[in-house]
């Protein structure tokens, strides 16, 4: 196994609700760092990185908020999960808002083209599209745009950090567990030509069908996967402390069993946890879980 290095983001400027900066704080008091140790695998804890909160901050572009602030840090983050790739690490990021994601998958898209003359495949766990653009954005948060940036060059400030766009292509791009879109935001995903599986494909086909399809998709002819799961693909049930819940998400083996086949399928290189927000969480279980489900990934055996 990989090493595996921690990389904090108390990012909590892409959202409209407060509490997510202290979201790796929370997966450190699950006992994440020590669960991870305990399974054999050698980690390092690299912090957190620096992060501006709101309040000294302004807002200036109202259609894309704190975007220079944000850019900076996925930046940061950006440099910090090539270091820990170049090194053979695994970079686990902990959030802090899905908007870091523009940063961590840029990261592996770069490190995999520079490394391997490949892509990267993508699998974005989430309720949500995002898929949203400054232009299509009814609130502005950009938390609801890294997606897009990814896949696209909007917004423009998170779209080129490893010097080319789009970091990933959609052929190599999953999303699996949406089932809460805009209306604007249902055609973008469409047009995208990103790969789609509702919750509704989950009820319909299994989750183990489903996973063993996203999986297939996302590492053909890639330099491996990563995944980013935002804990809100997650039925509010199991995980109450994120900042957009939406009822009817994966259970608790539904979500488990999709991080053993990543696991079983030997392609992970990289992991994002995040929008866990402990303000709005029932005794740290939202962290609890995610830190079971990163143990899950990086192949914690039943037997």
């Amino acid at each position: 196994m990989k090493p595996v290095h921690l990389i904090g983001v108390p990012l909590d400027l892409g959202g409209n609700r407060r509490g997510v900066d202290m979201g790796p704080s929370a997966f450190r008091i699950a006992g994440l760092a020590e669960h991870i140790t305990a399974l054999g695998v050698a980690l390092v804890d690299k912090g957190d990185l620096p992060t501006p909160i709101p309040e000294t901050r302004e807002e200036c572009h109202p259609e894309k908020k704190y975007i220079g602030d944000i850019a900076r840090v996925c930046q940061a983050l950006y440099q910090s999960a090539t270091a820990s790739l170049d090194a053979g690490a695994l970079p686990l990021v902990l959030g802090g808002d899905h908007s870091l994601a523009a940063g961590s998958v840029a990261a592996a898209a770069a490190w995999a083209r520079r490394t391997r003359r490949l892509g990267i495949g993508l699998l974005w766990l989430d309720a949500h599209g995002d898929m949203n653009t400054p232009a299509t954005s009814s609130s502005g948060n950009v938390h609801g745009m890294p997606l897009a940036a990814l896949l696209g060059s909007e917004p423009a400030e998170l779209a080129q950090f490893g010097g080319f766009t789009p970091s990933v292509l959609p052929e190599h791009t999953v999303l699996v567990g949406v089932r809460n879109l805009d209306d604007r935001e249902k055609q973008l995903v469409r047009d995208s030509r990103a790969h789609v599986f509702t919750m509704k494909d989950i009820d319909r086909q299994g989750i183990a069908s489903i996973a063993e399809q996203a999986i297939k998709l996302a590492g053909a002819g890639t330099a491996g996967v990563h995944v980013s799961f935002d804990m809100d693909v997650c039925d509010p049930t199991i995980a109450p402390g994120v900042g957009t819940p939406v009822k009817g998400g994966l259970n608790y083996r539904e979500a488990h069993l999709v991080m053993e086949m990543v696991a079983d399928s030997g392609r992970l290189t990289s992991l994002d946890l995040v929008e866990v927000n402990p303000t709005l969480d029932v005794r740290n279980a939202t962290a609890q879980l995610g830190t079971e489900l990163a143990l899950s990934a990086l192949g914690m055996k039943i037997l």
